[in-house]
């Protein structure tokens, strides 16, 4: 617990946020390191290789200083698939495309078309109702490697929605969205690292 205590306060002096940290049995320390966000800030702040060297240069000090044993730091941004583990996160990240992992199956009733013991979800972070939080997707069909769907097939695809708590959650990303044809999707993040 001191150890978290450590890096979390000398990455908060630093004007960073710490977003995860990893201890490995082969003494690698892992950090992940974000900008902060407070509600209604418009843009997102990427973290660059430089932000990275900074704390890890600032990290190395402070461990030394504590006397932590580890081998390896890492300190490296959160990254296209950036976990979701708090209500702010989920208010950041509003209306992204998101990856869910139910701590239970949804039931034996099921919602509409999904299957009772479907756990996995991605679709777009919605505001639920009552407080909660809504994934709205739409299970279209898969194609073959060099197939074409067509948009009229894709969209008579119903949309479907669960509504959620996030008590209810095993665990949440950022769906990783990839883009080799030159344009950008909605929402960039960086994935530098240093040692």
């Amino acid at each position: 617990m001191a150890l978290q205590q450590t890096i979390d306060d000398t990455v908060r002096g630093l004007g960073y946020e710490l977003v995860e940290l990893e201890r490995s049995a082969g003494g690698l320390l892992r950090v992940t390191i974000d900008w902060p966000w407070a509600p209604g800030e418009p843009t997102e702040r990427l973290v660059t290789v430089d932000d990275c060297e900074r704390v890890t240069r600032q990290l190395q000090y402070a461990l030394e200083v504590d006397g932590a044993d580890y081998r390896r730091l890492e300190v490296s941004s959160p990254g296209i698939d950036r976990p979701l583990r708090d209500a702010r996160d989920f208010e950041r990240f509003e209306g992204q495309e998101v990856d869910l992992v139910l701590k239970a199956p949804i039931g034996a009733a099921g919602v509409g078309q999904v299957a009772a013991n479907r756990k996995k979800f991605r679709g777009t972070l919605q505001r639920g109702e009552g407080g909660g939080w809504r994934i709205v997707w739409r299970d279209a069909p898969v194609a073959k490697p060099g197939q074409r769907v067509s948009a009229k097939r894709a969209a008579a695809v119903p949309e479907q929605a669960l509504d959620f708590q996030l008590d209810e959650l095993q665990s949440a990303r950022l769906a990783p969205v990839v883009d080799f044809k030159g344009r950008r999707p909605h929402m960039e993040t960086g994935n530098e690292q240093a040692e």
